[in-house]
């Protein structure tokens, strides 16, 4: 399989049954759902899972907060998604899945992206034996003073 296009590529209007296929996922009606929902109107977004399922209820969408776990899980390894951990109880999600990084407005719960070009990083670790360096994600905390 030839490595996934990022969902923010020129691939996002592709028909979603389309792009699911060429991901190599089975175009489910749940999958299918969920990527009407999370790409149809072409903007980028964050969201949580919680976030997800509510809407998905709002426009009649019959789906178990697990299934939307699970398929935001399975988005987000052929690169549909990319998760961004805020804390160890839950996860977002982003539709921007180029490298970039984010600012989490604690009062609110929302995240912000930042440009990486914005971001100076200081010298990285070697990574272990038999391991590499993946991504390196930055989240800055901020808060009204």
């Amino acid at each position: 399989m030839t490595a996934p296009r990022p969902a923010s590529d020129n691939g996002d209007h592709q028909d979603p049954a389309a792009r699911l296929a060429e991901l190599g996922l089975r175009p489910t009606r749940q999958r299918l759902a969920l990527m009407r929902l999370l790409f149809e109107d072409g903007r980028e977004r964050h969201f949580t899972a919680d976030q997800l399922h509510d809407e998905a209820e709002a426009a009649g969408a019959n789906l178990s907060l697990a299934t939307v776990y699970n398929t935001l899980k399975q988005f987000t390894s052929v690169g549909l998604l990319r998760e961004v951990s805020v804390d160890a109880t839950r996860s977002w999600f982003d539709t921007k899945t180029d490298e970039h990084h984010h600012f989490f407005f604690e009062e609110d719960g929302r995240l912000m992206d930042i440009d990486p070009g914005l971001v100076t990083l200081g010298k990285l670790p070697a990574a272990p034996d038999g391991s590499e360096i993946k991504r390196v994600d930055v989240v800055i905390r901020v808060a009204k003073p």
